[in-house]
């Protein structure tokens, strides 16, 4: 039996998690947020990523299963930090499909508001490179989203053709500048950030410099000033317990190590 036969087991009985990885101000090293991934607990291959199986959960029409139970999970944790009277805001990815469904929105409020989530903890984010059908109403939706507090983030920017046109005309508040420019430490490279921090800047979205692995990117997208930075160097994806003990450290010592 192949993942594809085991998946919709696997989504039934709990196996696809939450692993959160931290997002830090550049600046001061303080914790700011945590992007929720989905890993696959497999019982014999131990951890699967999801780049071996969210493709065959859209295939198989089961993506819907593996959005709402990491919209789950992200608000829970999100929301037993805040009932200790600490801010954590946290985002998840969701499919385009998604975004022109009621039953992804239905689930989202219900996900927020059993959280007790204040506005502007939840970010959703949409992939670059992702095809939108219906442009129009996913635009109506997001419009909705924001008016009920929850972020809309435009991931992998610079992966795509079509960076600017999105950055127009999506109601975001965040740009997440792909790993393919940040790792590249090139004239070119450094001056696609500039120009999308300052367009940014412009709109008054947040920008969030994904795929940070070296103390050279970390100091470059610093000084060309980028909101947050998230990669390897700063931490890997977790599990939920552990990252909480990472934050409990990092807040003891007002940064995360080593940054």
């Amino acid at each position: 039996m192949g993942l594809k036969d085991e998946l919709p087991s696997a989504i039934a009985g709990g196996q696809i998690e939450a692993h959160y990885q931290p997002q830090i101000d550049p600046a001061t090293g303080a914790f700011v947020a945590a992007e929720a991934l989905s890993r696959w607990r497999h019982p014999t291959l131990g951890v699967v990523l999801p780049a071996s199986f969210i493709s065959l959960a859209e295939e198989e029409g089961l993506i819907d299963g593996i959005d709402e139970q990491m919209l789950e999970e992200a608000c829970s944790w999100a929301g037993a930090w805040q009932e200790r009277g600490v801010s954590r805001q946290v985002s998840v990815n969701v499919s385009a499909g998604a975004l022109t469904t009621p039953r992804f929105f239905r689930h989202l409020t219900a996900a927020v508001d059993a959280a007790g989530l204040a506005r502007g903890v939840l970010t959703v984010e949409i992939t670059e490179t992702q095809e939108v059908a219906d442009l129009a109403l996913v635009i109506s939706n997001l419009l909705e989203l924001r008016e009920r507090g929850v972020g809309v983030s435009l991931d992998d920017l610079g992966a795509g053709h079509s960076s600017v046109e999105r950055m127009t005309r999506l109601p975001l508040s965040e740009v997440k500048i792909d790993q393919s420019l940040v790792q590249k430490v090139t004239d070119t490279s450094t001056a696609l950030i500039r120009a999308v921090v300052e367009h940014a800047g412009e709109r008054g979205l947040r920008v969030v410099a994904e795929g940070i692995q070296t103390q050279e990117q970390l100091d470059r997208i610093r000084e060309l000033g980028c909101d947050r930075a998230q990669g390897f160097l700063i931490a890997p994806p977790m599990p939920r317990d552990a990252l909480d003990e990472l934050l409990l450290e990092a807040d003891r010592v007002g940064r995360f190590p080593n940054v």
